[in-house]
């Protein structure tokens, strides 16, 4: 097991010989992470995380309690997994037929977020600051910045880096943040991008920390 000297691990937690757990991580009750799996600096597993061999998660990434990550996996940077959502790795399983080295990929871009008890199909991509709604079920790849609701999950409207829902757009075709500011605009139909942060950036450290909650932002 290469695990950082600055990591966290449960004592009621398994991290197998083979797992790689990066600086800063922290691993909650009753996790199991497996050999072969990687997992960034500054990590949060809650309880009942289980981790597959060879999956990969980027850096600071958050996965709530009882989530599984199977095989063919890859979580980027600061992408958050809510509670019970659940992934999988083969489209058409049956216990009668073996498809071990049949694993599908499933990827996860940076900033990323699923919701409590959604489900993503394997074999698809969500995109960078993609929001899936609690209890959507995604069965396509996602864009970069969609809103995802339902089931099957169709697209809503679009979210900003911070994760409000962006109003329609001004007679310039800008959407602003209501947190950030930041200015956001379709470069052609069904591909947004922030005006003012590129996609790879971190945010400003005076960004990085919320001081209104949801709802205050909804009162206006």
């Amino acid at each position: 097991m290469a695990k950082a000297a600055s990591c966290f691990v449960h004592s009621s937690s398994f991290v197998d010989e083979g797992a790689a757990v990066g600086e800063g991580a922290r691993i909650w009750h009753f996790c199991h992470v497996s050999a072969g799996a990687r997992i960034g600096r500054n990590c949060v597993l809650g309880q009942n995380v289980f981790v597959a061999d060879g999956v990969t998660i980027g850096d600071n990434c958050k996965i709530q309690n009882n989530v599984s990550i199977y095989t063919g996996t890859i979580l980027e940077d600061d992408v958050f997994l809510g509670p019970s959502c659940v992934l999988t790795n083969v489209t058409n399983p049956r216990s009668q037929v073996i498809r071990h080295s049949l694993y599908e990929k499933t990827l996860i871009r940076r900033g990323a977020s699923v919701g409590a008890n959604a489900t993503v199909v394997c074999g698809i991509e969500i995109g960078r600051y993609a929001f899936i709604g609690a209890g959507a079920v995604v069965v396509a790849n996602v864009p970069d910045y969609s809103l995802m609701m339902g089931v099957p999950a169709r697209q809503c409207g679009w979210m900003s880096r911070h994760g409000h829902r962006l109003a329609s757009p001004d007679h310039d075709g800008v959407m602003i943040c209501p947190e950030s500011g930041f200015r956001y605009r379709e470069l052609v139909p069904g591909v947004l991008r922030c005006l003012d942060l590129a996609e790879e950036s971190p945010l400003p450290a005076d960004l990085a920390i919320g001081a209104k909650s949801y709802d205050q932002f909804k009162k206006g």
